[in-house]
């Protein structure tokens, strides 16, 4: 049974379709849908050999600002809430769903090459989530 609808959201217009998607199956369900933006933390920079880490602040104003998008977002959608974390976006997506959510994430269509250099958040959550996934399929943007 399901009890609630997870969608990754990046602002692409694939997981706006994904958006939908959750969107329609949640109220289809009666169940709440929750939107889940994951921001990835900068990499640590280098400069003359010294770590230079991000400052907090600015890290604080990121997650500020992809809440106020997301929360934009999910607006037509009535009682849908929100979550920004941090992390990995495969990880994050399936360490927030139980065997009763529905999680549903988009999958665009990148070539093999890309797949393989890249890999696929889409077959990451696919991979390891405990509950039912649906993948949106969308066409890559030319």
């Amino acid at each position: 049974m399901i009890t609630r609808v997870l969608v990754g959201v990046d602002f692409s217009e694939a997981s706006k379709q994904a958006l939908e998607r959750a969107g329609s199956w949640a109220a289809q369900c009666g169940v709440p849908l929750v939107a889940m933006h994951v921001l990835q933390p900068p990499a640590p920079m280098l400069p003359e050999a010294q770590i230079a880490l991000p400052d907090p602040a600015w890290l604080h104003t990121m997650e500020d600002h992809a809440r106020e998008q997301l929360e934009a977002w999910i607006r037509p959608y009535a009682g849908a809430s929100a979550i920004v974390k941090w992390g990995g976006p495969a990880e994050e997506l399936v360490s927030e769903a139980d065997s009763q959510t529905l999680l549903v994430v988009a999958q665009v269509g990148h070539s093999t090459l890309e797949r393989l250099l890249f890999g696929s958040t889409a077959a990451r959550v696919v991979r390891l989530s405990p509950c039912d996934v649906l993948v949106v399929r969308t066409e890559k943007a030319k």
